[in-house]
Formats: structure tokens, C-alpha cells, sequence
């Protein structure tokens, strides 16, 4: 007899520009059929064209459906996706907050690739965008451990590394190292764009360190104010910061006080040079099991407690009691940090075994 098929799987991506273009080509790699909707139809037409999706609309037995719409336009869009489709619902938005309040759903957990590139719409879009990138995952008050764990699943096979937040310390994380930056870029490219009118050799000789800080800004303006709208508050407080900081250094050159100059430098070059690479497997597995009460938003609770202790998990799995209402959530962890992560769980109220993989 012929052998089996294997099983089709389907996606759906509601909107089609960088992120979403990106998704659906490693959805493909995946071995999933596409199908697609975006606000301009010439923009579905293109992606049938280019081989990026298979159909046009969601399907209706899709396994998940990814929303990479702008954020003012998110809540719709998943809205969308759960009344259309039978699967789980994630989005793309670079801020959860309002996301997370406008949408409830035990089928949907809002999330934020932290990846992107200087191109915009179709043409930046790359099966491999988010091979190495953090991902983060914000699960809301309704989300389902299921659909926690199929989206941690995925973020792990699309290559990038999956990180658990509460969806408001994630707006203030992204607010310093996302959306102040490339307000910062713009504005001293702006400051550089009107000094060259009286100084035209100035950008000629715009060299790598300017180049660097200022890579950002060539990115779509578009998105920007409806973030800037969103995240305000993180945001303006985040400026505050950069402000005073600038202000500091402003004084010490403007009082000629080497000391104060040389002390910020320092401090910003050793927190510079220690920023974390890629994650990478450690020598040493351990496995940390940890039996939890069949209910909502455990599993995140404690995926989220592993990334305050900054401990990283490569691998999760859900094994669900017949005895009870009970199960065991199954972590893969680095074993030099392993007794780190036992010891925030037994502060908890809860009681994991840990056992070292050979």
C-alpha cells in the first residue's frame, strides 16, 4: 500500500508587510499552507505571485493565525482571526498593553518578535527573519496553557528564542531598547540633515559610528506613531531618562570636567560589552518537573518567574494527570541555574524535582 500522507496544515497571517511576509515564508519552511488577507488587495495579489502565500483569505481550519497589522489595528485584526478561524491567534505588535486589554480569548496570547530590518512591506521579508531573535510572549489573563505552549512551539521552530513577559514590563522594556532609539536616530539625523545646509561636506563625511547609531531611521515611518501613541507613557519616561542623561554629560563638557565624562563612558562601554549574545545550548540539561493545577495561566506564571531569574528554557512540555485535575509541566533548563529555578518555585508554593540529563 502507498504510504500515508502527511497530515496539511494550515496558517493564516493578517497582514502582509515585513513581519507578516516573514512569518508566513518560515511557516512555509514548516510545511504549512498559507493563506492570507492584508488591507490592500494588490498586496495579497503580489504575495500569491511571489510564491510568499498560497490563497488568498483565512483559512477556516487554521492550526494558528499570525496578526502583523499595525498596532492601532491589531485588535480588529485578531478579532478577525478568532471569528473566522478554529485555531489559536497570536500578533506581532511591539506593544501588549492595550492589546492584551482589548482582547480576551483562552485561544489567543498576544506576542512581539523582536526582529526587523531596514526594508519595509514585501520587499524585506525573509524565511530566516527571526532565526536567533528574541521572541516575546505575553500571555493575557484568558490565554489557555495550550495555546501558551503551541505558541512557545512555534517560536522555538522558527528558530528564535522564546521569552515570557507580563504585558506591560514588556511595553517598558521595549520602550528603551526599541522605540526611544529610534526616536533617538531620527532626531539626531534630523539635527545632522539641517546642519549639513550650511555645512554641505558634513554628511560626506559621515563615517561608521554615525552611520551605526543612525541605521534605524531609514526604517517606514508609518508604524511609528501609532507606537509612540500607545506606549506613551513608557515611552516619555524612558526620554526623560535619555534626557537627563545627555543633560549630565552636557554640564560635564560644558564645565570641562573630564572625570564625570570618562565615568559615563566607562559605565556605558562595560554595559555595552556585556549585553548578551545569541543563546546557545549549554554543555549541561537538567530537566526541572514541576506538578501544577490544571488551570489557566500557570504555565505562564512560571515561564514568566524563569525569565525574571533570567533563566533560560530550551525546551517545554505539558503532560496532563488522569488522575486529577493536575499536570506536570516539563522545563529544559541550563543545570548550572537549574537550582536557581528550583529555588523560585519552592518560594512559590511549589514543589519541582530536578534531574540532570546525561
Amino acid at each position: 500500500m502507498p504510504d500515508p500522507q502527511p497530515e496539511q496544515k494550515f496558517a493564516g497571517i493578517v497582514g502582509l508587510g515585513l513581519i507578516g511576509g516573514s512569518v508566513a515564508l518560515a511557516l512555509r519552511d514548516l510545511g504549512y499552507t498559507i493563506g492570507a488577507v492584508d488591507s490592500e488587495q494588490d498586496t495579497v495579489d503580489r504575495a500569491l505571485a511571489d510564491g510568499i502565500i498560497d490563497h488568498a483569505g483565512l483559512p477556516a481550519n487554521a492550526r494558528l493565525t499570525v496578526v502583523a497589522t499595525p498596532v492601532d489595528s491589531i485588535p480588529d485584526g485578531v478579532k478577525q482571526a478568532l471569528s473566522e478561524t478554529t485555531g489559536w491567534v497570536t500578533d506581532t505588535g511591539s506593544v501588549k498593553g492595550p492589546i492584551a486589554d482589548a482582547v480576551s480569548s483562552d485561544r489567543f496570547v498576544p506576542s512581539h518578535p523582536m526582529a526587523g530590518s531596514e526594508q519595509s512591506g514585501l520587499d524585506g521579508a525573509r524565511h530566516d527573519l527571526f532565526r536567533g531573535a528574541a521572541w516575546v510572549i505575553t500571555p493575557g489573563i484568558e490565554t489557555s496553557d495550550q495555546t501558551f505552549a503551541a505558541m512557545h512551539e512555534l517560536v522555538v521552530a522558527l528558530g528564535a528564542d522564546p521569552l515570557t513577559l507580563e504585558p506591560k514590563a514588556h511595553d517598558r522594556m521595549v520602550a528603551t531598547i526599541s522605540h526611544v532609539p529610534h526616536l533617538t536616530a531620527a532626531t539626531l539625523m534630523n539635527v545632522a540633515s539641517q546642519r549639513s545646509d550650511e555645512h554641505l561636506a558634513m554628511l560626506r563625511l559621515a563615517a561608521g559610528g554615525f552611520r551605526d547609531m543612525t541605521r534605524i531611521a531609514s526604517g517606514s515611518p508609518d508604524i511609528w506613531p501609532p507606537i509612540c501613541l500607545q506606549n506613551s507613557e513608557a515611552i516619555t519616561s524612558a526620554l526623560d531618562e535619555v534626557i537627563a542623561g545627555l543633560t549630565d554629560l552636557r554640564a560635564a563638557v560644558d564645565s570641562e570636567d573630564p572625570d564625570s565624562i570618562r565615568e559615563a563612558l566607562t559605565s556605558a562601554r562595560a554595559a555595552r560589552v556585556n549585553l548578551p549574545t545569541k543563546t546557545v545550548l549549554p554543555p549541561g540539561l537538567s530537566e526541572v518537573r514541576v506538578r501544577i493545577k490544571d488551570q489557566r495561566g500557570e504555565l505562564a506564571a512560571i515561564t514568566g518567574l524563569a525569565a525574571e531569574l533570567d533563566v533560560n528554557i530550551f525546551d517545554l512540555e505539558i503532560a496532563h494527570s488522569a488522575e486529577g485535575p493536575t499536570g506536570v509541566i516539563v522545563l529544559l533548563v541550563d543545570s548550572d541555574v537549574s537550582d536557581v529555578l528550583r529555588g523560585g518555585l519552592l518560594a512559590r508554593g511549589y514543589r519541582p524535582s530536578v534531574r540532570p540529563l546525561s
